[in-house]
């Protein structure tokens, strides 16, 4: 990475603005580390793409997404938090103070950074799935499952997440239509076995999703035999992809060690990565829990470890 002609240094710099990274920043900000935070493609994260959040504390009522992306926002602005807008495009984790280029044109060097770019789904790529994004169509059947208690749900993907979403589904609806594209899960014998007991989830084998089905919301997903060539609508009100994450991490490869599918990995039990004074938290290092608490927890965690490093550094 050649030195830009813009250049800055921080104290602590946070890369990405989703539960984590706003977490990071609150922490950093009241340690008064001095944070900067670049906020990313997009800012808030994958909970700018949720509507309804029922399960994080303190939110008696419930509360949409992007509102509560922009409380966690002004809450790290409130404390002292640089907060910018901007992206991450290249690091330089060769030597200290590390580098890191900003949408190709400014570099910061930090004395320590927090990674908290978090992961995106995968989807089918469907027009009619992100039409419907949000209106029946979802990523994520343990955020959005209990709005559909007693209807009839179809998730797409035949992994380990799909198997457990879909007996989750099958607690909550009516019944469960499950959609597998080979004649095969890809699922542990375990999770296929609980999935094929369980009698109101009727599993499709061979089968291709063609279309989400719905004005305004879902109303049915069309879909095709690849054997028999039958093509067929079922009627759902709720339409799950869980054929998984890609952790947001291509410009940390060959930097950070990372897992067979991308991951960050952190020492156990603290968020610290493979290099010194580099820190990773939320969904970019965290594959199993991908909630947003766990995620703002990650980032609180971060903070600490960070301070800790500096002040033994003597920064």
């Amino acid at each position: 990475m050649e030195n830009k002609t813009s250049q800055e240094h921080v104290h602590v710099l946070i890369i990405g603005s989703g539960p984590a990274g706003y977490t990071a920043a609150i922490y950093a900000a009241r340690a008064n580390l001095k944070p900067v935070l670049y906020q990313g493609i997009q800012p808030g994260g994958q909970l700018t793409i949720t509507t309804e959040v029922e399960n994080y504390p303190g939110y008696p009522e419930g509360i949409q997404g992007p509102e509560m992306m922009v409380d966690f926002e002004k809450q790290a602005s409130r404390m002292g938090a640089d907060i910018r807008y901007g992206m991450a495009t290249a690091v330089d984790f060769s030597s200290q103070p590390y580098k890191v280029e900003i949408d190709e044109e400014k570099t910061i060097t930090a004395d320590a950074i927090i990674i908290a770019t978090g992961a995106s789904a995968k989807w089918l790529g469907l027009p009619s799935e992100q039409r419907l994004n949000g209106s029946g169509v979802s990523a994520c059947a343990v955020c959005d499952g209990f709005f559909f208690r007693g209807k009839e749900a179809a998730i797409v993907g035949a992994g380990d997440t799909a198997a457990e979403e879909a007996l989750y589904l099958s607690k909550i609806c009516s019944n469960v239509h499950m959609l597998v594209r080979r004649h095969e899960m890809r699922a542990s014998k375990v999770m296929q076995d609980r999935v094929l007991k369980t009698s109101n989830i009727m599993v499709y084998w061979n089968t291709e999703t063609l279309e989400v089905t719905g004005e305004n919301k879902v109303d049915g997903v069309r879909i095709l035999n690849t054997q028999t060539k039958e093509e067929k609508t079922i009627p759902v009100s709720a339409f799950f992809v869980a054929i998984g994450h890609q952790p947001n991490s291509g410009i940390f490869a060959s930097k950070l060690e990372m897992d067979d599918q991308g991951y960050i990995k952190t020492v156990p039990g603290s968020t610290r990565t493979s290099v010194e004074g580099v820190f990773a938290c939320g969904d970019v290092q965290d594959k199993i829990y991908r909630q947003a608490v766990t995620a703002a927890g990650s980032g609180c965690m971060a903070a600490l470890d960070a301070e800790r490093y500096l002040s033994a550094k003597g920064h």
